[in-house]
């Protein structure tokens, strides 16, 4: 073979797995493909040491001419990758990328990076006293920039997705690329020589083969598409830069609770909402970080569809019901939407209108519907899936608009006790803990929340009373209100500070 610049020899592929993973299974999917086109082919591997202090390398040589073309000659093929002369290098997980960068595996005229973009973190990184995790950002620069072409995205969450398997997503993100000189109906067939899991393979295969195709579409090898992976680290390479050592905890706990809800300009808000109250005692940041991220991922219809349907679920379910790996188990989700569960959801001026319309018909807002849901069925995963992807559409609903201005509302109120009086502060943000659930739960601890604002918080503020009593109060109140779901508790509470006004 001569390539562009005069160089002849084999087709190099390097493959860095970590345990588990399924590297060795890849190999052989590309040998066996390969040998099945009539090419010939040479693969070897070494160990890695433990799970994540390194992974396990793959060498494979391919030959790109049939030993029809060959005239009885056997090409030479080497053992081990040599610096400069890889031609496809492969990694599983992204700081195995990194390492191969480093090693001098990757060079700008040759290497076509092929890589998940997912991490798995190194004993190193764990073990540091603060966060030791290295800088994903600039790995991804770097990548970008040694390699001749990139093809860049998470493999692992296109695996969960697809019900299929890492390996076999890496497998189909190589035939994509057309790194190899074998078609992808020859890597289908080698699946299914296999005759392991070939179904499940398979299907990690077309996803890993769209995604590739996607990744080149997009541009990811120019750097024009930013990886979500990226995203997450910038605003955690944010917290570390803007915000004080002890409060970095809730802060990434907060961040990727928000990315994963909604996105990463959502969790970049949270950050943006925090950054007045960076000069605040640390019980009271704290505090507002920890209610501000529960409330910004506040409980709808997507959300919930979110939940019930993540892999790690359905599996903790079969762990905890002590199922065989061959015996099925059924799981039946109940919903009961309401008509507010229902208006939550839509466009602002639909919801307004139908809420506009239940004014005079009290039976309208009664209405709701009973649904069992089978998850572990295609048709009920499928439905719980669909609405759970609708959640890109939540900035447009009638709820999170009103989410977002009671927010809004509630860290202005904090903020000008805070002027005034920390235990104050501290006593409102910690009212947000009322609030939480789904449904009639959910609306109750609202209208329990609204109520202490509206009879102890605000005047305090408005009037310049005693800021330690009002502190009291509004903690005794914030108390009886968690003591019973029918509000009586809460009732007593604010008759007696009514009477004790009044008596002042």
């Amino acid at each position: 073979m001569t390539d562009a610049k005069g160089r002849s020899g084999p087709i190099t592929l390097l493959i860095a797995a970590l345990g588990g993973e399924g590297g060795g299974v890849l190999t052989d999917w590309i040998v066996n493909a390969v040998r099945g086109s009539d090419l010939p082919v040479q693969a070897t591997s070494i160990p890695g040491v433990a799970q994540r202090t390194g992974a396990t390398t793959y060498y494979i040589e391919i030959w790109p001419e049939p030993w029809g073309a060959l005239s009885g000659r056997t090409p030479v093929l080497s053992l081990s990758p040599a610096i400069g002369e890889v031609d496809v290098m492969v990694s599983t997980e992204f700081l195995e990328a990194g390492r191969a960068l480093q090693g001098g595996f990757i060079t700008p005229d040759r290497t076509l990076l092929i890589a998940s973009t997912h991490r798995v973190y190194a004993t190193t990184e764990k073990i540091k006293m603060g966060d030791g995790r290295f800088d994903t950002d600039q790995l991804m620069r770097a990548a970008r920039a040694r390699a001749r072409a990139c093809i860049l995205f998470d493999m692992e969450k296109t695996a969960r997705d697809s019900g299929g398997l890492l390996n076999a997503v890496m497998l189909g993100a190589i035939a994509g690329a057309g790194a190899i000189p074998v078609s992808a109906d020859a890597l289908r067939d080698s699946i299914r020589a296999a005759g392991k899991a070939v179904a499940v393979n398979l299907r990690g295969f077309e996803a890993g083969l769209a995604g590739s195709g996607a990744a080149i579409g997009q541009g990811l090898p120019m750097g024009k598409r930013q990886d979500p992976a990226v995203d997450a680290a910038l605003l955690l390479e944010r917290v570390s830069t803007e915000f004080q050592e002890t409060n970095h905890v809730v802060l990434r706990h907060g961040v990727r609770r928000l990315i994963d809800y909604q996105d990463a300009a959502y969790a970049s808000l949270y950050l943006d909402r925090l950054s007045s109250f960076r000069g605040a005692e640390s019980e009271l940041f704290a505090t507002v970080a920890r209610h501000l991220a529960v409330r910004m991922s506040f409980e709808d219809i997507f959300r919930v569809a979110q939940a019930k349907t993540r892999p790690e679920r359905l599996t903790r379910i079969r762990t905890e019901t002590g199922a065989a790996p061959a015996e099925p188990v059924l799981i039946t989700e109940f919903f009961k939407p309401g008509f507010f569960e229902v208006c939550d959801i839509l466009p602002e001026r639909m919801a307004g209108w139908l809420l506009r319309a239940a004014e005079g018909r009290p039976g309208l807002r009664r209405i709701h519907r009973e649904m069992n849901l089978r998850t572990t069925t295609l048709w009920g995963y499928g439905r719980l899936r669909m609405l759970a992807r609708l959640k890109r559409w939540r900035r447009g609903t009638w709820r999170f608009r009103r989410e977002q201005e009671a927010i809004v509302d509630w860290l202005q109120m904090i903020e000008k006790a805070a002027a005034r009086d920390a235990q104050l502060a501290l006593e409102i943000a910690e009212c947000a803990r009322l609030i939480k659930g789904y449904g009639d739960t959910q609306r109750r601890g609202l209208e329990s929340y609204r109520r202490i604002l509206t009879a102890l918080a605000r005047p305090a503020l408005v009037n310049g009373s005693d800021s330690g009593a009002a502190a009291a109060g509004i903690a005794r109140a914030r108390t009886a209100a968690l003591a019973d779901a029918e509000g009586e508790a809460l009732e007593n509470e604010l008759s007696n500070h009514r009477g004790q006004t009044l008596q002042a």
